[in-house]
């Protein structure tokens, strides 16, 4: 039973540093430009100038390749560069159980708000599974807005057609935590599982019980 936040019913969450690795981040750009022997400076630059638009749906993920990798001729393939960048995805096995046990005993509606490109979005929902537990994916490259917009926030909550003061936002990114809240959404700044967890605990999402069945879970995984 909710003590707390007996009026949340819903949940929004942010896909990469929370239930995910990120997607394409500068840790994951640097480990390209090591494997197929790129210029940094170079690639980066492109990067910049290109990222906004392409998370915003308005770049493909060809056109994106062209511009920042492909400009020139290379000695491997877009095949080979697109796997490698979906690659850099892992899942945060503890989060994404936990998102799922929260909806299972509460009935909450969980709604993803999250920067990502079209491409990259679409292998991670498909690969990890996480349609078969979110409601909504209000992610940039659908919408064609990105966090720190407020207006994305606001397009989540008409979609989930849920007033702020009954949602709970888990975000790793400070800045989109102040957003969030300055609408009146209750947030939780990631930084691992176990503080997540705990501030859960003590907001009356998760109680002893549930504690338990995760530990008897853990230890028979």
């Amino acid at each position: 039973m909710m003590k707390k936040t007996s009026a949340i019913t819903c949940l929004f969450v942010d896909i990469g540093g929370v239930l995910l690795t990120n997607g394409w981040d500068h840790l994951a750009r640097r480990r390209a430009v090591a494997k197929f022997k790129l210029d940094w400076a170079e690639m980066e630059e492109r990067h910049r100038l290109t990222f906004e638009i392409h998370e915003e749906g308005k770049l493909t993920f060809e056109e994106y390749l062209s511009l920042v990798v492909f400009y020139k001729k290379r000695p491997f393939t877009r095949a080979q560069f697109r796997r490698f960048m979906c690659e850099q995805s892992k899942p945060f096995v503890d989060m994404i159980g936990m998102v799922a046990q929260l909806k299972a005993r509460h009935g909450l509606k969980i709604v993803v708000v999250s920067n990502e490109s079209f491409e990259l979005n679409a292998y991670r929902i498909r690969t990890f599974k996480l349609d078969g537990f979110v409601d909504a994916f209000i992610s940039s490259c659908f919408v064609h807005l990105r966090k720190p917009d407020v207006n994305i926030f606001r397009l989540a909550l008409d979609i989930a057609q849920t007033e702020p003061h009954r949602v709970l936002y888990i975000e790793n990114t400070p800045m989109f935590v102040q957003i969030a809240e300055g609408l009146g959404i209750r947030s939780i700044l990631h930084t691992d599982y176990k503080s997540t967890h705990a501030q859960l605990l003590t907001l009356g999402l998760l109680n002893e019980e549930a504690l338990n069945e995760e530990a008897l879970m853990h230890a028979n995984a």
